[in-house]
């Protein structure tokens, strides 16, 4: 920003040793608001002003990995729906075949009471998590990046994942069940095998790494498995959701709260929670990948 004296008073020059240490004092308080502006992230209603990452085919990669513990691995990050969709019905009630039947190409996700959307929390959950596993060494792909108007439908997310070789894939959500009905819980893939879907190779795996993503995530932020499905143990196995039944590559979905619950809420409404949580969802599919 720049700043303006009064209307009728002229400027008067500078020395340069004053610009000098003027810009020496500035630079360490600059650096310390960047980083901690980094550490707590955007809060809801205030996107990242991070740079966008380089577009590719059929998803956004990351940039060239640093080497680390990681590298050569490719996990591909699948952000839950699209801020877009409620303005493209059509397009996202259209049916897509998921090997046990049709369903819709894609919804448009819950939100809070106060209107804060899912498909907002889970692309600033995916860019947290992307930085974090670049971090590792890994190569990431995001299905989307809050650059499409809509989507993508849930085949083409899975067709991401499959057609990257993805050593690990994983779908970011958070639920919309009812008020006290609270916790997280990590959906794996069933056994299909009808029509293009075929989960027996990644079943096993799959429950690995749902093991330990969920093992990370309960870790890093104190949620509780789920009270309302999986038993109270946090895992949940299902046939019916496209995403899983297309993946040929290990791939989990997790549901990171409840939208309605007002305990879930403060917290998937909190930039320093969300920090917490990818870096508990990063734990797991780094142990997953240093075991495969």
């Amino acid at each position: 920003m720049s700043y303006e004296g009064p209307e009728n008073e002229a400027p008067r020059p500078r020395s340069r040793r004053a610009l000098t240490l003027t810009f020496a004092a500035l630079v360490p308080v600059a650096l310390l608001g960047w980083l901690a502006y980094s550490a707590l992230g955007d809060e809801p209603g205030h996107p990242s002003e991070a740079a966008p990452p380089s577009a590719a085919p059929g998803g956004t990669s990351s940039p060239s990995p640093s080497a680390g513990p990681l590298a050569g691995k490719v996990v591909v990050i699948d952000p839950g729906h699209n801020t877009g969709n409620f303005r493209h019905t059509a397009e996202i009630n259209r049916q897509v075949d998921i090997g046990t039947g049709k369903k819709e190409c894609d919804t448009t996700g819950t939100a809070t009471n106060a209107g804060y959307p899912e498909a907002k929390f889970t692309l600033d959950l995916a860019h947290r998590l992307r930085a974090l596993l670049e971090k590792q060494g890994a190569t990431v792909k995001l299905t989307h990046d809050g650059d499409r108007a809509w989507g993508p439908c849930v085949d083409e997310r899975a067709r991401i994942g499959n057609t990257a070789h993805a050593d690990a894939a994983i779908s970011l959500h958070a639920d919309g069940s009812a008020e006290g009905n609270r916790g997280f819980h990590v959906i794996m893939p069933g056994v299909v095998h009808a029509g293009a879907a075929d989960t027996r190779p990644i079943v096993a795996p799959a429950q690995k790494l749902g093991a330990r993503v969920a093992g990370g995530y309960r870790d890093a932020t104190g949620e509780p498995f789920s009270n309302y499905l999986g038993d109270g143990t946090g895992m949940v196995t299902r046939t019916d959701l496209g995403g899983l039944n297309l993946s040929t590559v290990p791939k989990v979905f997790i549901e990171c709260g409840n939208m309605r619950d007002k305990s879930d809420v403060a917290l998937l409404t909190s930039g320093p929670w969300r920090q917490k949580a990818a870096q508990g969802i990063s734990a797991g599919i780094v142990s997953f990948l240093r075991e495969s």
